[in-house]
């Protein structure tokens, strides 16, 4: 192998990792907002677990986090507003990363 080849695939491990590591922290930063949302929904135990479970699989219906605030906000409704809920997926996305880099 080349020092190019060897390149290359340095390049290319670090941006499957990279992609790994980025749905990761996505994943855990909408189970956190799930989470809290369930509480503002004064869901517990199964039917937290199920909300939660829900609102992560929202985030596979387009690219991006649009998805996973609709469905939050429309659960919501008037329980929090844009700005909290905005904010709080912020909050969760820092969260995530900071939790991963902890592993």
């Amino acid at each position: 192998m080349t020092t190019f080849d060897d390149r290359e695939s340095a390049f290319e491990n670090k941006f499957a990792h990279d992609a790994e590591m980025q749905f990761k922290a996505d994943a855990r930063a909408n189970k956190l907002l799930g989470q809290w949302a369930a509480g503002l929904l004064g869901k517990t135990g199964a039917e937290a677990e199920a909300y939660v479970k829900e609102v992560v699989t929202s985030d596979f219906e387009e690219a991006g986090h649009e998805d996973v605030f609709r469905k939050v906000s429309g659960d919501l409704g008037d329980k929090a507003d844009e700005a909290t809920i905005r904010a709080k997926m912020a909050e969760c996305s820092a969260e995530a990363k900071r939790q991963l880099l902890e592993e």
